[in-house]
């Protein structure tokens, strides 16, 4: 076939180098007041909070970006509850990660990572600073946990197998001779992963290694995979965790039981036996309860709300403890006298922690919990809890990511961390508020933000961008994004929201979209996008559309329905189900999950549910953008589209993102930033909607 004469591949640097934010470098005569792109490297955010049990110190992991590596290093810090005084636990070369104390508060475990060793178990002795490496792993160590005694520690790794082989190459290969690869040959249900590439070959098994050193042991054995969080029963005879180890258990990625490990003899027993994912198991400190999450899985709904259970000790008399919170449960840790369970929940947009007593009754403990994320406001969080109740978690706002707070029993929550404040307090961001929305669909409330530009002036009238969430049963919420700051400071009003199909609103609101997606949902965001014009300061001339994954279909799927946008740039979108279902990484979930029926056995649901069906539709101009390693939307979904574009005329550019994956499209920084200038780029070029 004779190539396209007219073929289009735009490089993010070449469209960034377009933007306004993109200038030589300079002496300044001033400060920058604004965000900008390099500030990304500066930013720092906090993550895995461990409170040691006495409450006195916090162990957390401290993500730095090395501009010269264009990556996030991770250290280790510790941090004082009652002073704040920080002090770098393990820092320097690699990245360390996954803190966990030792029940006597002692010992630190963690891993580090490092270019010659990979990734490795250390503990550190925390009164003397010394350090040991347990063990020489093969591959990265996970889940970490302590046996009561502190003599043991359990962990979750990946255990080479063969992998399948089909005949061979031809024997009698001359000395030096330079033959092709070997063949490579595939048999299993899940061979990739997003992030990861072709999976190796291999299977999570549980391991356990002394607290001093030594050969690490093989617990379980066989073709499943065993996963944590891992908790050792009180006598530290059994290790409970996570796995499906039925027949075909590749092909059901929402199933999974409770099991408990006998240490002595690797016995196993299965404690939960229902249809549904059953995870997380922790023992009570008297060791005759387990609690643990999951749900019943009816195999017919996109989304279920997952709950709060504890049975005994052996399996019996299990019991859901929050059938009356129309929210999913995460995170359960006893409490110290084994009367209640602090949890996290996601409540319209924002992690909180509760406390839920045996009888089934919640109590806040804590709200505003941040996570990780940088580059979109995403709702997330993490914490930990101390022996007198005192809970670390990570705290941030619409102005500063994740730092280190604590909330001490009947207290106020105080943070402990400022890592950003030389920074961003020396910057003027975007404003963030809360913004009204009904949908025009059925008068609903729909969350919503509205952020406007530093040096906001409400008798101005600004370009808006519309900024859609992935998932689709994901939330945003009031937390730090760079990509709306960058938005901001480029003189953009950004409204983003939750509209039904977005989780932390309950079960019903969630499963508006099941097997109905993208719908309704499209009412949402327009009724967000009026609310905006209402207030009187946006130009209805310049409206812009975004967003990735989900978001990146809503945005392909927007443009089909109306022209009111001036632009659009939809990001690592999916654009055809029918191929989308059969080469994503997420295969066996989604057609089973999503559309309850195979692509050849429903084409017209699948094509009538495709943005690609709408693509005729189409005037906006509109950038396609995706990673170049993307296995969850795979690159194809967005190549599609970019050529369909073509095809018909409409103005469109293709921006792949080198190396990038799906779940990394914003990892590096400098991507991070050219990604959101060469969006502004792209906008900047249309000034008005298509006729």
């Amino acid at each position: 076939m004779r190539r396209p004469k007219k073929l289009l591949l735009v490089s993010l640097l070449a469209l960034a180098a377009a933007s306004p934010m993109a200038s030589a470098a300079a002496v300044r005569e001033a400060p920058q007041a604004l965000f900008t792109g390099r500030d990304l490297f500066g930013l720092e955010v906090a993550s895995d909070p461990q409170i040691r049990p006495d409450g006195d110190l916090i162990a957390y992991v401290r993500a730095s970006n090395d501009i010269m590596v264009d990556r996030a290093v991770r250290s280790i810090w510790l941090v004082d509850t009652k002073t704040g005084a920080q002090t770098p636990l393990v820092a320097g070369q690699g990245s360390a990660m996954s803190p966990r104390w030792s029940p006597d508060g002692q010992r630190l475990a963690y891993v580090l990572v490092t270019p010659d060793a990979g990734a490795q178990l250390y503990v550190q002795w925390v009164a003397t600073g010394r350090t040991a490496r347990l063990a020489t792993l093969v591959e990265a160590p996970s889940d970490l946990t302590w046996s009561p005694d502190g003599k043991t520690i359990a962990f979750t790794m990946l255990t080479a197998d063969d992998g399948a082989k089909l005949g061979s190459a031809p024997e009698g290969k001359p000395e030096n001779a330079k033959w092709a690869p070997p063949l490579t040959v595939e048999t299993r249900v899940t061979f990739r992963g997003d992030g990861e590439g072709t999976l190796k070959a291999g299977f999570s098994k549980i391991y356990t290694v002394s607290a001093e050193g030594g050969a690490p042991r093989q617990l379980t054995f066989g073709k499943f995979d065993d996963r944590g969080p891992l908790s050792f029963t009180k006598d530290g005879r059994y290790l409970l965790f996570s796995a499906n180890r039925a027949e075909g258990w590749e092909r059901n990625p929402a199933e999974a039981e409770i099991w408990r490990l006998t240490l002595a003899d690797g016995s196993l027993k299965a404690l939960t036996t229902r249809v549904g994912p059953d995870a997380n198991p922790v023992v009570s400190p008297d060791g005759r309860q387990v609690a643990y999450v999951g749900y019943d899985d009816a195999r017919r709904r996109g989304y279920e709300n997952t709950r709060l259970y504890v049975m005994d000790i052996d399996g019996g008399n299990s019991r859901v403890l929050t059938g009356d919170l129309d929210r999913s449960i995460d995170n359960p840790v006893w409490s110290a006298d084994g009367r209640s369970l602090y949890v996290s929940y996601d409540e319209n947009g924002s992690v909180r922690v509760a406390r839920a007593d045996l009888s089934g009754k919640i109590e806040t403990v804590v709200t505003g919990l941040t996570g990780a994320g940088l580059d979109r406001p995403y709702s997330g969080g993490a914490f930990s809890v101390a022996r007198d109740g005192t809970v670390a978690f990570t705290q941030g706002s619409t102005s500063r990511p994740s730092d280190v707070a604590i909330a001490r029993k009947g207290g106020e929550a105080r943070r402990l961390t400022a890592l950003n404040a030389d920074l961003l307090g020396a910057k003027t961001l975007g404003k963030v508020e809360a913004l009204p929305v009904k949908s025009s669909f059925d008068g609903k409330d729909i969350g919503a933000w509205i952020v406007t530009p530093p040096n906001f002036d409400p008798a101005r009238k600004y370009p808006l961008i519309l900024e859609i969430h992935g998932g689709p049963f994901s939330a945003y919420g009031p937390s730090f994004s760079t990509d709306n700051q960058l938005y901001a400071a480029a003189g953009y009003v950004v409204v983003y929201a939750n509209p039904r199909g977005s989780t932390s609103y309950g079960e019903a609101f969630a499963n508006e979209i099941d097997r109905n997606y993208p719908s309704h949902d499209y009412d949402d965001l327009m009724s967000a996008v009026d609310a905006a014009i209402a207030k009187g300061f946006v130009d209805t001339d310049r409206l812009y559309v975004t967003g990735g994954s989900g978001g990146g279909a809503l945005t392909a799927w927007i443009v089909g329905k109306t022209n009111r946008f001036a632009a659009a740039a939809t990001q690592k979108p999916v654009i055809n189900w029918s191929s989308q279902v059969l080469t994503t990484d997420a295969y066996s979930f989604m057609a089973s999950y999503w559309f309850g029926k195979m692509p050849w056995e429903d084409p017209q649901g699948y094509w009538a549910r495709s943005p690609l069906s709408l693509v005729g539709n189409v005037k906006t101009p509109t950038l396609v953008v995706v990673g170049d390693q993307d296995l969850r939307t795979p690159v194809a979904e967005s190549e599609q589209y970019y050529q369909a574009l073509q095809l018909r005329g409409v103005p469109t550019a293709l921006v792949k993102v080198p190396g990038a994956s799906h779940g990394g499209l914003a990892v590096r920084p400098s991507q991070s930033a050219a990604k959101a200038s060469a969006i502004l780029a792209w906008f900047e070029k249309f000034q008005s909607p298509p006729k």
